[in-house]
């Protein structure tokens, strides 16, 4: 099992139709093979801070879900929210 953790920083007024559209992403992850389990968190002191830290059976798994045309086309249209890049971090257990 790999954990991605997912950083986002959305952009000032933007919050609201951020997570409606971040939830259409999580929708469409839970039913990618290999997708185990996720949650997304608010930084306590940047509430336009937020991170996504999603469990995957393997990296090739997340690879495939990271890829896809699906995951893509649903970035789209939440990057014009964000007022940086997305981070992604693949987190293996020692």
């Amino acid at each position: 099992m790999i954990r991605v953790l997912i950083e986002r920083h959305i952009a000032e007024t933007l919050e609201a139709a951020y997570e409606e559209r971040s939830r259409k992403i999580l929708q469409q992850a839970v039913s990618a093979p290999g997708f185990i389990s996720g949650e997304t968190l608010v930084d306590a002191h940047d509430p336009n801070h937020r991170l996504t830290l999603a469990n995957w059976r393997s990296e090739a798994d997340w690879d495939r879900w990271f890829n896809s045309d699906e995951r893509r086309e649903l970035m789209l249209e939440v990057q014009p929210m964000m007022d940086q890049d997305e981070r992604v971090t693949v987190l293996h257990q020692s």
